[in-house]
């Protein structure tokens, strides 16, 4: 089989860019190591940017998201029991939509099948090779019989455990990373949200998220150790936890039946270059920043919405200066997400060690010149709602 671009990875990052490619006259085909019904159930970022929701709604799969998201237009920063509110539309004249990535993936994916796009769900075997070539080929199983796909392009979209990271070799690759020394103890829950806005809350027993779904599910999540058991947490702790940390005068945390509970270590990853020969790297298999930004579907959508215009210039104009400089316009933005995601992990959670009161004073600091100066909860809003997508 032979497509002008093949794409490894059936997530958002995957669907969209084959999307993105489509709309633009460029062939895909999308080879996925999952079933269709895992990727759409798998629980992931729920918080879209303002460039992300424009763009899916410009490409014509936004319907669904405009009436079911939840449109945020701030968000409450806590230090102990004094919370203070970030007005981003105030601020930036934009706002962020609450609407879960197994969502956008639903829409992509729906739509890539009825517009006859190619997507191959339960893959197995996936190699690439030639990326250095004109001829890169990807070889797979898919219903027990091996195949081989050959294309002009090969878009490495499958994650931070996929396998295209691994086709540049290590001799050209650089890899920055920071191993965070938490985690974030994830819940969801069936019940209305205690709060219109989401709160990210800095309290002496560590940091809090109150979070959504939609207005009668809850997403949660409270810091805990890397390694945490969830034998240790059952819902009654869950809860308790969850009031003493966002605990503020006036405010209740509404409780329900918890239906899923998950333990998430937090890094920042970092591979260089994007791109070596025909191949090129987007979302998670190219970086991983902490999710206390809210930032990464958000610099996926980034990447591949750079890169199919690329592509698409290359076929339509014969010009390689969009491929060619892909990886460096990409990370100009990587870098600027990452600082952003370290700087909001830093300000909210609660770190150990003989610099703790020293950190913490520091955190009280930083938390009192939001609430005082209008440049700096710009900073925020401007950077939380998302810069231009280029």
């Amino acid at each position: 089989m032979r497509t002008q671009v093949a794409i490894v990875g059936g997530g958002p990052a995957g669907l969209l860019l084959s999307h993105l490619l489509h709309l633009q006259g460029v062939d895909s085909v999308v080879l996925e190591r999952r079933s269709a019904e895992y990727v759409q159930q798998r629980v992931r970022a729920g918080v879209l940017e303002q460039g992300t929701v424009d763009l899916l709604t410009e490409a014509g799969v936004g319907e669904r998201m405009r009436r079911e998201g939840e449109v945020h237009n701030g968000v409450h920063i806590q230090f102990d029991e004094d919370r203070v509110h970030i007005p981003f539309k105030e601020l930036t004249g934009r706002a962020i939509t609450v609407y879960g990535q197994q969502e956008v993936v639903k829409d992509l994916t729906e739509r890539r099948l009825a517009d006859g796009g190619r997507v191959l769900f339960e893959v197995d075997d996936v190699r690439v090779a030639g990326v250095d070539t004109d001829d890169p080929v990807v070889h797979y199983t898919h219903e027990g019989v091996p195949h081989e796909l050959h294309a002009d392009f090969v878009a490495g979209c499958d994650g931070f455990h996929g396998i295209c990271r691994d086709a540049i070799p290590a001799d050209v690759r650089t890899v920055y990373e920071r191993v965070y020394p938490f985690g974030w103890l994830g819940i969801l829950a069936d019940v209305p949200p205690s709060s219109d806005e989401l709160i990210y809350a800095n309290n002496a027993n560590g940091f809090a998220l109150l979070s959504m779904r939609s207005a009668t599910i809850s997403r949660m999540y409270l810091q805990v150790a890397p390694e945490e058991s969830l034998d240790r947490w059952p819902d009654e702790r869950i809860w308790a936890e969850l009031s003493t940390r966002l605990g503020a005068p006036g405010f209740t945390l509404q409780q329900g039946p918890i239906f899923d509970k998950s333990v998430t270590a937090m890094r920042s990853f970092v591979a260089e270059p994007l791109r070596y020969g025909r191949l090129f790297l987007a979302g998670d298999s190219a970086h991983i920043v902490p999710p206390t930004g809210a930032k990464g579907l958000n610099l996926a959508v980034s990447d591949v919405d750079r890169l199919a215009e690329s592509i698409a210039d290359y076929y339509r104009t014969g010009s390689e200066t969009g491929i060619d400089t892909y990886s460096a316009a990409c990370l100009e933005r990587v870098w600027r997400v990452q600082h952003f995601s370290w700087w909001m992990t830093s300000m909210t959670h609660r770190f150990e060690g003989p610099d703790a009161a020293f950190d913490r004073r520091l955190q009280r600091s930083q938390f009192d010149y939001l609430g005082r100066s209008a440049a700096s909860a710009t900073t925020l809003a401007e950077n939380y709602v998302g810069l231009p997508l280029r």
